[in-house]
């Protein structure tokens, strides 16, 4: 992917991109709204979810080994994954173990993350995805674009054409004379998907929080999909980021309260899947839970950056985000796209190692509304901030940059009283130079200064270079300040 900037120029091109995300994120943006505005005490509650987000990480560590100790006391087998690659060896070990060709997948994010489909299709192993949206983004060989609603990016008429087009060759057909109605398109997608989870004997899913003292993972989705996964198949594997725990069902009833209202404008999920271990002739027969790293730790240990691990994934920075909305999320070039993803990223990556990742702290005006909509009242401007001077930090040595050069010289020059004196002296001729001058010299006036190739010319190319001032403050004062 190239960096934010060339890719956001591209994204801004397209009109119907922007036709779509605007109704889009409009529509769930009111909805938001609306149901939070019934709530009360709804800033006690993000205090809250704050809070025990906060004292969980602190304690990282005793509560994965008591989640690991209930998961096992309950028969689920636990893995450890230090990075994406060991997390792909893991799941497609479990499938080769099983002679699996195919597996269907629910709440899929962590396993784009680390590229689960490609490393499961290496070792012959088909991943269906069976949420509508990620399901629209498979058929397209597409990517994801946003947290809560993968194809945001499409309209109903883009995507009648791709299960038209596409539906045939991944399984069963698109019915004959489809329209773009959202009914006809779910049925579509409900009679292809029905022969899939009827026929896996593997599921791979994600949790929305793991429970520590129970030992007890949780899915909250929409459509069904997640129960049909989690109960069907034999075998069942869930790719669980480190940062999901609880330690408590008490403190899980925040986070049920928190995030249909600020993810989908909804008062509950209306499918909340819980799942713990192994149950005599009741769902799967054998479960594994992969506890995910992958640049995790390396977030916690940023004291200013770890609070971007409170995250639920309810994508309401998304929603609210002017830049985002314009760009859309494939210009972020990461399955974490708008604010939170312009933060996680590099804080699971390092800043330094891509151009790519090093430019989206920069893909924020720093208005603030993210931070507003943040269930968990995560501070992304300040992140963001400084994220921006570990970029900064990440490039210093070398030959150095203009606007580096520049700072320097101007540190220098007013470090020091009669080096400033002898600047100002300088400016005040400069500017009865260009005051005389000007109109022969550059047409324009003393305006067109910042047209010029000065070092540093991004700067510039959006803003205006002052006018060095006649007098200075300091010979002002000395006459006497008339």
């Amino acid at each position: 992917m190239p960096a934010f900037p060339a890719a956001a120029r591209e994204a801004l091109a397209d009109t119907q991109l922007r036709r779509n995300l605007a109704h889009a994120t409009g529509t769930i943006r009111a909805k938001r709204a609306a149901v939070v505005g019934e709530v009360a005490e709804w800033e006690e509650l993000r205090l809250a979810g704050a809070a025990i987000k906060d004292n969980t990480l602190r304690r990282l560590d005793e509560h994965l080994l008591t989640l690991e100790a209930a998961l096992q006391a309950r028969g689920t087998t636990v893995h450890w994954a230090r990075d994406a690659r060991e997390a792909c060896d893991i799941v497609a070990r479990i499938a080769r173990d099983h002679r699996v060709d195919e597996v269907v997948k629910v709440k899929s994010m962590a396993t784009q993350e680390i590229g689960l489909n490609e490393a499961l299709a290496e070792h012959g192993v088909t991943a269906w995805e069976t949420d509508l949206a990620e399901l629209i983004v498979q058929l397209g060989d597409d990517l994801p674009s946003h947290i809560l609603v993968p194809a945001i990016h499409r309209n109903r008429a883009e995507i009648r054409e791709i299960f038209r087009r596409e539906m045939a060759a991944a399984g069963r057909p698109a019915p004959d004379g489809l329209t773009d109605e959202p009914a006809e398109l779910a049925g579509a997608a409900r009679l292809h998907l029905r022969e899939k989870f009827l026929r896996a004997k593997m599921a791979v899913s994600g949790a929305n929080f793991a429970v520590a003292e129970s030992g007890t993972l949780v899915v909250v989705e929409s459509e069904g999909n997640g129960r049909m996964c989690l109960t069907l198949p034999e075998v069942l594997v869930s790719v669980v980021g480190i940062e999901k725990i609880v330690p408590t069902w008490a403190d899980l009833d925040v986070f049920l309260q928190l995030l249909p209202r600020s993810s989908t404008g909804e008062r509950m999920n209306p499918y909340t899947s819980t799942w713990a271990g192994v149950v005599p002739d009741d769902g799967p027969r054998e479960t594994h839970v992969v506890l995910l790293d992958n640049g995790r730790s390396r977030a916690l240990a940023d004291e200013v950056g770890r609070q971007a691990l409170r995250c639920i994934r309810c994508s309401a920075c998304l929603n609210v985000c002017p830049v985002y909305e314009r760009t859309g999320g494939h210009a972020y070039g990461s399955v974490y796209p708008g604010p939170i993803g312009a933060i996680l990223n590099p804080l699971l990556k390092g800043v330094g190692v891509d151009e790519q990742t090093d430019s989206l702290p920069y893909a924020s005006s720093l208005c603030g509304a993210c931070f507003e909509a943040c269930p968990v009242r995560i501070d992304i401007p300040e992140v963001l901030v400084h994220l921006r001077s570990q970029v900064v930090d990440a490039h210093r040595g070398g030959t150095p940059k203009p606007e580096a050069v520049a700072m320097k010289a101007a540190a220098w020059t007013l470090s020091d009283a009669r080096r400033l004196g002898v600047a100002e002296r300088g400016l005040g001729a400069a500017n009865r130079a260009l005051t005389r001058f000007g109109r022969r010299l550059l047409p324009g006036g003393r305006r067109a200064l910042s047209r010029l190739p000065w070092p540093g010319s991004l700067w510039t190319d959006t803003r205006d270079l002052p006018a060095p001032p006649r007098e200075s403050f300091r010979s002002w004062w000395r006459r006497g300040g008339r």
